[in-house]
């Protein structure tokens, strides 16, 4: 059985937005039917208030369909809805003139404010429902403009004064205004948020087929040699044993032990893979680096380290270098490997710091993002330790520090 709520859990984050876009849009008209239909019971008797309030209910009952099909066009699934928006026009005149008839010959008054504040409040939420439907400043703004000009024109039946009238148009094109520049932000923000969705799963979808690549690229450099070297000693072999020769079993025991030397080989690449070697990783985020043109300094010695400890520190470059690409604008990073008092300590500093972020360049160790949470775990299983921050003014420094075992460290001190 679903657990209440479960609908929305289910939804990706876009998708949480187009129904809060949506439904905020289906509000706009709520507001219409109690601001301006369920008020008239005040202003006016019961059977015209009752008259009011249907009118407005179709009218706002008609907008939030239009709204509705607007939005979906927006997002590419639906035509244009320009038949639905013409319906709204003629919604909102014939509820204008209706609400004008009523003012002009109802009695003065209250219902005279009731069916005064029908007759401007449908046609500045159509206005700003319309331009929903429409792409182009200029199309919006002729849209308001036309819904502000149809209002004073309106006006003229009662005799209204003529200042009394451009104020009416003025109020039209100003709340109108205001409802279609907060629907048309509205739209846009679910379309930044689509767009930096559809982003990110493009962005991973490149990462994976350049692990593909780069995982493709090594394994022909590790099995290209080797088998090259085992077609050309079979085809000894072959002709060998054609002519009775001995020798032909030695060069198929040769070809054995290159199979099984592949082998191996391949196990390593594999292993590779599922391993950050900090040798490997500091290559990669050189070329990484150069390819987005940025300067990198590399220095230290990384051979001998136990694999344990290269594991540690190749997530480490793997998940800065990466922080300077996303979040930074750095020009320089320099990768600084020591070993001192039986520790290794890996240094990256870059100049990109523009903002502070906290997942990024600029982030905080302490409340940084995902990121440095899984270096700080990575480290704490090697009872390492790890600090990010500032360190000047543009520059951003990430030191790990990862304690050596001892019979590594004693190992390491003698080769020095």
């Amino acid at each position: 059985m679903r657990r209440p709520g479960g609908w929305w859990r289910l939804k990706s984050t876009p998708e949480k937005v187009e129904t809060y876009t949506r439904w905020s849009f289906h509000f706009f008209g709520v507001i219409e039917v109690f601001a301006l239909g369920v008020t008239a019971y005040g202003r006016a008797g019961a059977g015209l208030a009752t008259a009011l309030l249907l009118l407005v209910t179709a009218h706002a009952a008609v907008s939030m369909l239009v709204s509705s099909r607007a939005l979906d066009w927006t997002l590419g699934r639906r035509p244009q809805p320009v038949r639905l928006m013409w319906t709204l026009v003629v919604v909102s005149a014939v509820v204008s003139a209706t609400a004008v008839v009523i003012a002009e010959r109802g009695p003065a008054g209250e219902v005279e404010t009731a069916a005064g504040s029908v007759y401007g409040g449908v046609l500045c939420f159509a206005a700003g429902v319309i331009t929903l439907g429409v792409s182009g400043r200029r199309r919006m703004v002729a849209v308001v403009g036309g819904f502000a000009v149809g209002a004073g024109l309106l006006t003229f039946p009662l005799e209204m004064p003529l200042l009394a009238s451009v104020v009416l148009a003025g109020l039209v094109m100003v709340t109108g205004g205001f409802l279609a520049v907060t629907s048309i932000f509205s739209l846009w923000l679910l379309n930044a948020v689509y767009a930096l969705d559809e982003a990110r799963e493009t962005r991973t979808r490149l990462a994976v087929a350049e692990e593909r690549l780069r995982f493709g690229r090594d394994l022909h450099d590790v099995m290209g040699r080797n088998l090259a070297v085992i077609a050309l000693k079979s085809e000894l072999a072959v002709q060998l044993s054609r002519r009775g020769r001995p020798e032909a079993v030695e060069q198929m025991i040769e070809v054995q032990r290159i199979a099984q030397e592949s082998q191996r080989e391949v196990r390593d690449v594999v292993r590779g893979y599922r391993e950050a070697a900090l040798e490997v990783e500091l290559a990669g985020a050189r070329g990484v680096l150069s390819a987005a043109g940025i300067v990198s300094e590399i220095d230290g010695e990384t051979a001998g380290l136990p694999a344990e400890v290269q594991s540690a520190l190749g997530w480490v470059v793997r998940e800065a270098t990466t922080n300077v690409l996303r979040h930074g604008d750095a020009k320089k990073v320099a990768v600084t490997v020591r070993k001192s008092e039986g520790r290794v300590v890996l240094t990256v500093e870059n100049d990109g710091v523009a903002e502070t972020t906290g997942d990024g360049p600029g982030g905080s160790a302490g409340t940084g993002g995902s990121g440095l949470s899984g270096l700080h775990e990575r480290l704490s299983a090697v009872d390492g330790t790890l600090e990010a921050g500032p360190v000047g003014r543009g520059v951003f420094r990430l030191t790990a520090e990862v304690p050596l075992p001892a019979a590594a460290g004693s190992a390491l001190e003698a080769a020095s």
